[in-house]
């Protein structure tokens, strides 16, 4: 049992029957009143960033998660399949729980999936990628001082604004988290 004094960054606990991550906490105290904990927690199953202030003495219940590392196979309308090099045994996860971290998990590679309850709460993925480009304009020469950005088609299937230099076949690294080119691989 967690008292809210004890919500310190990166504690996770049970929040009306869903798992939260505290990512920010901030303790009051004013006055001769009560104290009073303010803490910015993750939702771990939907992923929503939120706050709430709660009384010192609101009582919480602590869960424990954990992360395995599991080999992304593939994936079909509804589900991404992923097996334990370990034991081979294969997990599904809904593709919802993924999000948009699945378009950049390649075939075969490794993701750190976390877990509470044998039930699958988010995947942990490199802030940058490696992805070829498989389709693109070809650049205007002279064109390389300025920054105009042309569209490009990825491995994945995304598109992505790319600079004119790049050509179809070039490997390039994206921001996982924005989706952005970074540079050139």
């Amino acid at each position: 049992m967690l008292v809210a004094t004890d919500l310190k960054n990166n504690v996770t606990f049970l929040l009306d029957g869903k798992p939260c991550k505290v990512v920010k906490y901030a303790h009051m105290k004013v006055g001769r009143g009560g104290a009073s904990v303010t803490v910015s927690y993750r939702n771990l199953e939907s992923g929503k960033l939120e706050e709430k202030t709660f009384q010192s003495t609101a009582h919480f219940d602590e869960i424990q998660t954990y992360k395995r590392s599991l080999q992304y196979l593939y994936k079909d309308t509804e589900l991404a399949y992923f097996m334990d090099p370990m034991s081979y045994e294969q997990v599904e996860i809904p593709l919802s729980i993924l999000g948009d971290d699945i378009f950049y998990l390649k075939e075969g590679g490794d993701a750190n999936i976390l877990f509470w309850n044998e039930k699958a709460l988010q995947a942990d993925i490199p802030p940058k990628v490696t992805l070829k480009v498989t389709e693109t304009d070809p650049g205007v020469k002279g064109n390389s001082a300025t920054n105009i950005y042309k569209q490009a088609v990825l491995e994945n299937g995304r598109d992505i604004k790319v600079p004119l230099f790049i050509k179809a076949g070039e490997q390039i690294k994206v921001d996982t988290r924005t989706g952005e080119y970074v540079e050139r691989a």
